[in-house]
């Protein structure tokens, strides 16, 4: 069996709200029109193709998964989601989108799972809508990553993860545009979304969580990371002797509160997906990494080639392909 676990989706709804946002000029969001500009006003087949795949969770989506031989979709909001938007804007759109998911998981049980939309930047709202959602058959939470530059270890997003560590169901960090302090400096050369910024962008945001505590406080906070762990792993050493090193003098280092090392909380707390990513060499050295009970099978549909990655990923020497294919998908996400 194959489950692929960070498959996108975005309804018709957001898409026309994205419109609306890139006609005002995105205001405060100067990595919007990069991301989204290329998906709303295609140029090429494969932005047409995204316009025409993300919005839909039928017969197409089925179609491609049965021709890569994918037998279940955990499917969710592409990024930036909800983000971009004001609380209240993104919070209603946010439970739109969930209540068009669950009907899709709803119609196809045994093909399609979801994770729950929320709008970070109405904490309290988002951790309702997260219950709601889990209530009606989500698995957890996706956030897009930095809400207007800001990161999930701020404690006013407590809430949020205080809501996923009670509902015991994990939150899904999934990459977004380099935040707008980095926005200049990483477009000069178009490196601003996935070909560089993504992964960037995203490890600060796992290293973030890892250095403010967070996880010594909701030590059953479970967060998953696509694309092999954002480069994530293989810093691993070099982080912890980092920050051993700083311990001594910690008054240098006054926004270090972990009482642990970094890979200590990664390998507790972090699960990793190969999203976009089966290679054989790398993803061998991250099942080597985290273990072969936290690594799991992900495709990346529709802006990754189904039919590419389940053959690349055929071809990795794995240590138990049914853990990495299924098991651990259906333990860490209590699918059916």
């Amino acid at each position: 069996m194959k489950i692929s676990t960070e498959e996108a989706f975005v309804p018709p709804v957001l898409i026309e709200e994205w419109r609306k946002l890139l006609a005002a000029g995105a205001p405060g969001e100067p990595g919007f029109e990069l991301l989204i500009g290329p998906i709303l006003d295609p140029v090429s087949d494969w932005e047409a193709m995204l316009l025409e795949r993300l919005p839909e969770l039928g017969p197409l989506r089925l179609q491609a998964m049965d021709e890569s031989g994918v037998d279940m979709q955990l499917i969710f909001l592409s990024s930036p989601g909800v983000q971009p938007l004001n609380a209240d804007r993104g919070g209603a759109l946010a439970a739109e989108a969930n209540d068009t998911l669950i009907e899709a998981v709803n119609a196809h049980p045994t093909r399609f799972a979801g994770l729950a939309a929320i709008q970070p930047q109405a904490p309290e709202t988002a951790a309702r809508e997260l219950e709601r959602a889990v209530g009606l058959g989500l698995k957890g939470a996706v956030v897009n990553s930095h809400s207007k530059g800001e990161y999930l270890d701020s404690p006013i997003y407590r809430p949020i993860l205080e809501a996923a560590v009670h509902l015991d169901v994990p939150i899904y960090l999934h990459p977004r545009t380099v935040p707008p302090a980095m926005v200049e400096l990483f477009a000069e050369r178009h490196m601003e979304g996935a070909f560089w910024g993504f992964q960037t962008e995203t490890a600060l945001h796992m290293l973030r969580l890892m250095v403010s505590g967070v996880f010594d406080d909701l030590p059953g906070l479970k967060i998953v990371v696509g694309h092999l762990g954002e480069g994530v792993p293989f810093w691993l050493d070099r982080l912890d002797r980092q920050y051993h090193r700083g311990q001594p003098v910690r008054e240098r280092f006054p926004h270090w509160h972990a009482k642990r090392l970094p890979s200590e909380y990664f390998l507790e707390n972090f699960f990793i997906t190969s999203s976009g990513h089966n290679w054989d060499p790398a993803v061998r050295f991250v099942e080597e990494v985290v273990g072969e009970d936290r690594l799991m099978f992900a495709i990346d549909y529709p802006y990754a080639n189904c039919n590419q990655q389940t053959q690349q990923a055929a071809a990795i020497e794995l240590a138990n392909e049914d853990k990495f294919y299924h098991l651990n998908a259906k333990r860490i996400f209590r699918l059916d």
